[in-house]
C-alpha cells in the first residue's frame, strides 16, 4: 500500500494526502478516483503530455520511463528530470510514500 501526497503549483490549492493506495494503478487513475483532476487528453494511452507532473519522492515504485514516454515528456511544457506522465505512473508491488507536483491545469487551453 502506497500513500500519496499531492502538490499543487497552482496558487490556492492546499496539498492532498492519499492513503492506502494499492499497487497496479497509474498515478494518473488514482488522482481521478479521488476527484483530483489532472487533464488526459489522449485517454491516458501515452499520447500527449497533458497528464505530466513531477515525482518528488517514490520514484522507484513506478513502472520505469520508457522512450515513448520520454519523447512526450520532451514535448510537455516545462519538463524536469523528474518529469513523469501521470498514466505512464503505474504503482509497482510494494508500498511506501510518493509525493508528486502537478503543474498549473489553467495553463492548457479551455480553461
Amino acid at each position: 500500500m502506497y500513500n500519496i501526497t499531492v502538490k499543487f503549483e497552482q496558487k490556492g490549492i492546499e496539498p492532498v494526502s492519499l492513503t492506502n493506495i494499492k499497487p497496479g494503478d497509474s498515478i494518473l487513475e488514482v488522482l481521478l478516483d479521488n476527484n483530483i483532476e489532472l487533464h488526459h487528453n489522449c485517454g491516458a494511452v501515452c499520447a500527449c503530455s497533458t497528464c505530466h507532473l513531477y515525482v518528488e519522492e517514490g520514484m522507484d515504485y513506478l513502472e520505469e520511463l520508457s522512450d515513448k514516454e520520454e519523447d512526450f515528456i520532451d514535448r510537455a511544457i516545462n519538463p524536469k528530470l523528474n518529469s513523469r506522465l501521470g498514466c505512464q505512473c503505474v504503482l509497482q508491488e510494494g508500498n511506501g510514500n510518493i509525493t508528486v507536483t502537478l503543474p498549473d491545469q489553467t495553463q492548457f487551453l479551455g480553461e
